[in-house]
């Protein structure tokens, strides 16, 4: 509805609140006439329709009202519509200007865009959930004082939102991927939204090879999203997923793309990732898993995308490679390190490789850590049995 609205408004505040001014006429309307048969796209009508009368009460564009009015059917045809086919991907590539930080980018469109909520990007980004706030309206802000145009890139303009496009979407897939509260593990509406959206990336920049790369990194993880939990919910690790469940069509696509990017030029942090994914989804099973090629690949990424929370993963790697205690000193050194405070996943790495070394009252300690930091309900039932399951016997 959003993305709809701004199309005709180009102006966000106004957009945003012809929305909000849309769900308050569904309360009214429906609860007196009923719900209609395509409450979308009532609710899209309404809100366009509530923007341009936000936008004549304010008087801006009086002049010009007569032809916004007559748009609607002649938008699609407009050289800029053709450019950017769907109307979120056009609102995310907009959202992503230049003129503001990239971080502010990705968070701005995460909240605006996607509607993840603001906890879960802050989790994202590693921060506290008062600095995302915080963040969020000073790009808004910026954009309101900078005059910011919200119009959708020319052609020439899109290889420099690019990047931080490809970010959003993994973003918005991982958030679904890994729910940060709630009662489910996955939110298969945000994983959904965003591999449709990978895949529209895909065919507007065809030769883009990190827009490649993300699209098979998402049909990896897709392909098993229905083996991560059991019949009643509870988190099931990789080591414990039915392989013969995973949708194979998927992984050999993600794998054609992987080699077509890796064939085409030096890899990118899309690309890496979703070779890594690759590797473990063609392993016939967990023990017979590439963990020396894995970890080749993390060396290579951790190179180009120096980020805390790779050199975690590849720790991992490191523990199957040269053994927990060598991969538990580099844990170690991320813990002093600071970056990853609040991350729940440090403490519960950390905690695997103690239990692994034996040390079962500090991978006690550590797994109750990773405990506290986890809104999710099927995590929190995992990391408690691993509680349980370390607790030293007597």
């Amino acid at each position: 509805m959003l993305a709809a609205t701004v199309r005709v408004t180009r102006d966000l505040d106004a957009a945003e609140e012809a929305v909000q001014d849309a769900y308050v006429s569904a309360l009214q309307t429906w609860a007196r006439d009923g719900v209609p048969a395509k409450p979308g796209a009532w609710l899209t009508t309404v809100a366009r329709r509530n923007a341009l009368n936000v936008m004549r009460r304010r008087q801006t564009l009086a002049t010009k009202l007569p032809l916004l009015l007559g748009r609607e059917d002649a938008e699609m045809s407009a050289p800029d519509a053709d450019t950017i086919p769907d109307d979120r991907l056009r609102l995310i590539f907009t959202c992503c200007h230049p003129a503001l930080s990239p971080e502010a980018q990705i968070a701005l469109t995460l909240r605006l865009v996607c509607g993840v909520a603001t906890p879960d990007i802050a989790q994202a980004f590693l921060v506290a959930e008062a600095t995302m706030a915080a963040r969020l309206t000073r790009a808004k802000k910026k954009i309101a004082a900078a005059r910011i145009p919200y119009a959708v890139p020319s052609a020439a303009e899109l290889p420099e939102r690019v990047d931080a496009v490809l970010t959003v979407i993994h973003l918005l897939y991982a958030t679904g991927h890994t729910a940060h509260s709630g009662e489910d593990l996955v939110r298969d509406e945000l994983t959904g939204r965003a591999l449709d959206l990978a895949r529209m990336l895909r065919l507007l920049l065809p030769a883009d090879r990190e827009a490649a790369g993300l699209l098979a990194l998402l049909l990896v993880h897709h392909a098993r999203r229905a083996t991560r939990t059991d019949a009643h919910g509870r988190l099931l690790r990789i080591e414990e997923q039915d392989r013969s469940a995973w949708d194979r069509e998927r992984i050999a696509e993600a794998d054609r793309l992987v080699v077509a990017a890796l064939s085409a030029g030096p890899p990118g942090r899309f690309t890496l990732q979703a070779a890594i994914a690759a590797l473990h989804a063609q392993a016939p099973s967990y023990a017979e898993t590439d963990w020396p090629q894995i970890l080749t690949l993390y060396d290579e990424l951790l190179r180009i995308w120096p980020s805390p929370v790779v050199a975690l993963n590849r720790a991992v790697a490191v523990s199957m490679v040269d053994g927990p205690e060598v991969a538990l000193a580099e844990v170690e050194a991320l813990e002093r390190d600071g970056r990853l405070a609040g991350y729940r996943y440090l403490p519960a790495t950390k905690a695997d490789l103690l239990h692994r070394l034996g040390r079962d009252a500090e991978a006690v300690d550590a797994y109750q850590a990773a405990l506290a930091l986890s809104d999710n309900a099927a995590e929190q039932e995992f990391l408690a049995e691993r509680v349980r399951s370390a607790q030293p016997k007597s």
